[in-house]
């Protein structure tokens, strides 16, 4: 490079650089001062707490010099503290958001992940694991109840209690979300162990509860507080055993909300909701077993079970007792129409089908479970699970007719597609550890997965396989659209092979 062209760079360079500074203005006009400070969260609580006297002062027409004298003579003790409940609802937006960044790859296994390898498995299916709920406090509770809320179908209640009557304590209703697998979003502490819990249908914020000593109770999520809004207590018909089932019923003819509970004292009770009451109407007793002497008769109960209403024919319902045997009654009669010889020990669940009107679906300690056509004295189907392990809890998928699922005191759960083989499981997985009893089972109503819970108080979310959610197809192998005209015509298909 030439030296002309040299002298020509350096030209441009100090321009820039000149461009760039500016000149600090003379020493006499301008006051130089060194300045330093931390911001701690405590100097940033003073500084708000400032700002705030000071706005609410100003807001009342005060002077700010007032103002200053009385922040000077305010000891720290007696600064006023303000509510920030109005935060709360943010703050658990923000709670979700981050678990959902934190939980972001199983969410996306609940939304999209489907297992490539039932293309091999020919009939057969498996459980993805997703999620697993434990509260820390329910170390020593069993999971005794769990229901899907219908309105907002990634939300549960868990009620928590013992199997172990002679070892009964205090109880808990946790809610949760699939949301926010890390925390509950309500906890109701239970002076007695929870039995059973139930959702209500429409009005998700109710939440009826049964109790180990014979109390029901309903639980308003609207209003701010830990106790029942309504309980049965100090009423006069308050069961005299645990109260095993509770059910939601339609409004009756004043528009009251009410419910039925069947207990171990024999008796199936409805509740309404009267104002700040709960007032008892007595439906039925359960009848007597055969079996006892008539001089004990007066002071012999039977054990109810499990109670459930018709989805359809809501008049009609079923109550398993502990004696193997289920009641079909009438709400409209008041009496039983109909009784079956269903298993040889007790019936740890009866459920009536969500689609056919005359289906329905029975376990039992005794191994079994029983698929039944109510116009028929025996079952249609029988299936022993496991030999010696109990069969704790049965449950019908809401997105088919034929498809169930149960599980035992063994840690197991057996999915079951009748129309795909009616003679065993498409499914047979330990989904806990070892000596792990599993005691609930439900189908979220939306979503293709499950929920179940075991005797250490968690509850563990799985996903279904896609060949155990098939959807019905026609004599050309085409996908049928999921109706219940096609649902019931499922069924009817098996009953007419077996009657």
């Amino acid at each position: 490079m030439s030296t002309k062209d040299e002298n020509k760079v350096e030209t441009v360079k100090s321009k820039e650089d000149k461009a760039t500074q500016t000149s600090p203005r003379s020493q006499k006009s301008t006051k130089f001062a060194n300045f330093g400070a931390t911001a701690s969260q405590s100097e940033i609580y003073d500084y708000y707490e400032k700002e705030i006297k000071r706005l609410a002062i100003k807001s009342s027409s005060q002077s700010e010099n007032e103002a200053l004298k009385d922040e000077e003579e305010t000891d720290d003790s007696q600064i006023k503290t303000y509510d920030i409940a109005h935060l709360a609802e943010l703050a658990r937006n923000m709670e979700g958001e981050v678990y959902h960044n934190m939980h972001a790859d199983i969410l996306c296994d609940l939304k999209y992940f489907e297992d490539a390898s039932d293309a091999f498995r020919g009939e057969k299916g498996t459980l993805l694991p997703l999620w697993k709920f434990e509260q820390g406090e329910d170390k020593c509770l069993s999971v005794t109840a769990l229901c899907w809320d219908h309105k907002h179908s990634d939300l549960f209640a868990i009620g928590l209690g013992s199997h172990k009557f002679t070892q009964q304590g205090g109880g808990m209703v946790v809610l949760y979300t699939l949301r926010n697998p890390n925390y509950p979003e309500f906890i109701f502490n239970t002076a007695s162990g929870v039995m059973c819990v139930d959702i209500h249908e429409h009005l998700s914020h109710l939440v009826a509860v049964g109790l180990y000593d014979g109390c029901v109770a309903v639980y308003n999520l609207k209003k701010k507080t830990d106790q029942p809004f309504w309980d049965s207590r100090v009423s006069p018909g308050r069961h005299k055993g645990a109260v095993m089932q509770v059910k939601w019923q339609k409004d009756d003819l004043d528009s009251n909300h009410n419910f039925i509970s069947v207990s171990a004292d024999g008796r199936l009770v409805s509740w309404t909701l009267v104002k700040n009451e709960l007032v008892f109407t007595d439906m039925i007793k359960l009848p007597v077993p055969d079996t006892i002497p008539d001089d004990r008769k007066d002071v012999f109960f039977t054990v109810g079970t499990s109670l459930d209403f018709h989805k359809q024919k809501d008049c009609n319902f079923l109550v398993g007792t502990e004696y193997g045997k289920i009641h079909k009654g009438s709400k409209l009669y008041n009496r039983f129409v109909e009784t079956y010889d269903a298993h040889f020990m007790g019936v740890s669940c009866v459920r009536w089908n969500p689609y056919h009107a005359d289906v329905f679906i029975s376990c039992s300690w005794d191994w079994m479970v029983k698929v039944w056509d109510q116009t028929m004295k025996s079952p249609m189907f029988t299936f022993e699970l496991e030999t010696g392990a109990a069969v704790t809890d049965v449950a019908w998928a809401p997105y088919s007719s034929t498809v169930f699922a149960a599980v035992t005191s063994e840690g197991k759960v057996h999915v079951f597609d009748l129309s795909v083989n009616k003679y065993e499981a498409l499914c047979q997985q330990k989904v806990v550890s070892r000596k792990t009893k599993l005691f609930s089972i439900e189908f979220n109503p939306v979503h293709p997965i499950i929920i179940v819970g075991d005797g250490h108080g968690h509850v563990t979310s799985l996903k279904l396989s896609p060949n155990l959610r098939k959807k019905p197809k026609d004599k050309k192998g085409q996908e049928l659209p999921m109706s219940p005209e096609v649902e019931i015509a499922k069924m009817e298909q098996l009953l007419s092979l077996l009657r």
